[in-house]
């Protein structure tokens, strides 16, 4: 089993021009081992009380990860985390990274367990909660952001986690938006290897291009078409044939 030591981590965001993106480093030995940069939201279903003082009804609670999170983190050569906390660990959300081999020896890295731990005690949030307390939510057999081993993964698109929660399994989701994160062969202190961006962006990416290249396809099948038309008329009209005998020469 593979040995763990706990580490401090670092808050960077203030790096960060966007005031809803985090970045977060978890270091060892005065070297960065894990990284993450994104913007958080989440949705989190909870119970209150109906008018009638009887029944209970399901109000959501929507709030984003902030910026001034602590954080701690574990670094392995095949397994590492990272937990993210605030209001005094009232909120926790913890990410766990692990590496595998898939077909033809490629090595990858990838998500495969989200936790997060809220109070529904938090009033500013979680306002007139039946039965407040403090509830985590996890995911079930997860494999999330898969990046080939040495590369950092990049996605500007929304990745939307639902998490199962112990309050009565309701659906808790976690959604992550302008995301880079590393957790493994880091080289270069706070600095993300080489990207390896989702699909989800080089979909769109070629929905962008796609218009144009049709366009120069299509403009490239005209001019080959006149072309074409061109020589054809060309070959196609008759050339006028000079008389053979000589003496006609005299009538024209």
């Amino acid at each position: 089993m593979e040995a763990f030591f706990v580490f401090a981590g670092e808050n960077l965001s203030g790096l960060s021009n966007n005031p809803d993106k985090s970045i977060f480093a978890v270091r060892e030995n005065s070297t960065t081992c894990l990284m993450v940069e994104f913007a958080v939201k989440f949705l989190v279903p909870y119970d209150v009380l109906a008018l009638n003082g009887i029944d209970l009804i399901t109000e959501q609670a929507s709030f984003t990860l902030p910026r001034s999170a602590e954080i701690e983190g574990k670094c392995g050569s095949a397994d590492s985390e990272i937990h993210i906390s605030w209001k005094n660990k009232e909120f926790t959300l913890r990410i766990y990274f692990s590496k595998e081999f898939r077909d033809k020896g490629l090595e990858v890295w990838k998500i495969n367990k989200v936790q997060f731990v809220y109070d529904t005690s938090e009033t500013a949030h979680f306002i007139n909660a039946y039965n407040p307390g403090k509830h985590t939510a996890s995911s079930h057999r997860l494999s999330a952001l898969v990046t080939p081993a040495g590369r950092s993964y990049v996605c500007a698109a929304q990745q939307t986690l639902t998490l199962i929660s112990s309050d009565h399994q309701k659906g808790v989701t976690v959604s992550m938006y302008d995301v880079q994160i590393q957790p493994f062969d880091i080289t270069s202190d706070f600095v993300f290897s080489e990207p390896y961006k989702c699909i989800t962006d080089q979909r769109e990416r070629l929905e962008e291009t796609l218009p144009i290249v049709l366009g120069v396809i299509l403009g490239l099948i005209i001019v080959i078409t006149l072309a074409i038309y061109h020589f054809h008329l060309k070959l196609s009209t008759p050339v006028p044939q000079l008389p053979r005998d000589r003496s006609l020469y005299k009538n024209m």
